[in-house]
Formats: C-alpha cells, sequence, structure tokens
C-alpha cells in the first residue's frame, strides 16, 4: 500500500482512533479492563503511533505543490516550535478547567492563571501552531491536507469547547475567565518558568529526534 492509497488510509485510521475509543460505551468498557491510567496510556501510546504512521504516509504521497518550497520557509518551524513546545508542556502541567490536558494538582485560581492567561487552550493552541508551520515548510498538497485539517480542529475546538464550558458553568463563566483569552500574548508574561524550560527542552528532544522518527531531517541546511 503505497502512495495516495496510503495517505488517505492512515487519515481515516487516524480519524476512528480519535472517535471510536471515546464514545459511549466503548471508554467505559476498556476503562474497565485496562484500568484509568492505563486506558489514557494506552490511547496516548496508540494515537502516537498512528500520527508518526500518518505523518509517514503523507510524505510518501506524489508531490502535487500548492505553493513554491521556498528555503525561509523551512526556518519557521525551528523559530516558532520553541512556543508550541512550551505551550505543551504548560497545557499538560496546569490544573485547566475549560479544555483538554490540565494534568496539574493545583486548584485553578482564575486571579492566578498561568499559562491559561496566553490561552484557556494551550494545547489546541500548540497543535494549531504545529500544524501551520509544518504546513508553511513543506506547501504540497497531501501535507496542506494534513496540517490544514488539524490546524481546522484546533480552530473549532476552541470555539465550541468554550461554547460548551460557558454552557455548562452557567453565570459563574465570566468571572472564571475574566484573566484568560483563547489567546493573547498580553499572558505570556505569566506562564511559569517550569513551563519555559520543559518547553525548550522539549524542542531539544524533538529536534534530535525528528530525522529519527519522521525520516526527514527539521534542519534547511
Amino acid at each position: 500500500m503505497t502512495g495516495w492509497t496510503e495517505f488517505l488510509f492512515a487519515l481515516l485510521v487516524f480519524l476512528l482512533s480519535h472517535v471510536i475509543p471515546v464514545r459511549p460505551p466503548v471508554r467505559p468498557w476498556l476503562i474497565v479492563r485496562l484500568g484509568r491510567g492505563g486506558y489514557f496510556a494506552a490511547y496516548s501510546a496508540v494515537s502516537t503511533g498512528i500520527l508518526v504512521w500518518l505523518i509517514v504516509a503523507a510524505a510518501r504521497a506524489p508531490y502535487v505543490e500548492v505553493f513554491p518550497p521556498l528555503d525561509v520557509l523551512r526556518w519557521i518551524p525551528l523559530v516558532l516550535m520553541p512556543l508550541v513546545c512550551v505551550l505543551i508542556v504548560g497545557g499538560m502541567t496546569v490544573s485547566n478547567p475549560f479544555s483538554f490536558g490540565g494534568l496539574g494538582r493545583r486548584v485553578y485560581d482564575p486571579d492566578r492563571p498561568g499559562i491559561l492567561a496566553l490561552s484557556r487552550h494551550p494545547l489546541l493552541l500548540a497543535l494549531m501552531g504545529w500544524s501551520v508551520v509544518h504546513m508553511l515548510a513543506n506547501g504540497d498538497l497531501a501535507h496542506v491536507i494534513l496540517f490544514g485539517l488539524f490546524a481546522l480542529f484546533a480552530g473549532l475546538g476552541m470555539v465550541m469547547i468554550d461554547r460548551r464550558k460557558a454552557r455548562d458553568m452557567g453565570p459563574g463563566w465570566s468571572e472564571m475567565i475574566r484573566n484568560t483569552a483563547r489567546f493573547s500574548m498580553m499572558g505570556a508574561g505569566q506562564v511559569p518558568w517550569q513551563a519555559w524550560g520543559g518547553g525548550f527542552g522539549l524542542y531539544a528532544l524533538f529536534l534530535w529526534g525528528h530525522a529519527w522518527v519522521i525520516g526527514v531531517s527539521p534542519l534547511p541546511f
């Protein structure tokens, strides 16, 4: 299975893997058998593996140029991916009642939102940033489809989650989010140093492992 067939099949498997395991009654059935920790560990491992396969399949698809592969565009991921990694680490370690992630144990304080002052949806913003910079760095049809879908999912996800949370929280929603935003660079100063340090460490790991995992060096020289 090669070319467009592999790419489209990998894309279908990726989409199904993010729909079926989280739907009732599949999710409760899996949690009973694997445990909550086992379920999330297995779900993360499988999702990561399928994502890597999907990216590799996009690289194997026939090249159809959408916009020219300018050398300057290959520098964009190197410059912006450190910020994406800060969003990933910060989003995973904060206590977040508004979106995905939020594994932090500290109770959310509206007066000290931390990275949520930068974005209520740091992981979705990270997905959007990762998608856009990689779409620009590649420019062929398969990668525009792949990363364009991810960016669209992230953008729509922010809007839909905000609407659902506002409905669920009722009148308290405005008070809870008063120092947050979907995205505002004004909140960058509230990002804790642990997120900056962990983010740059994650960036170094991605930079080192990119060629080994994806098969393509991220360096433009």
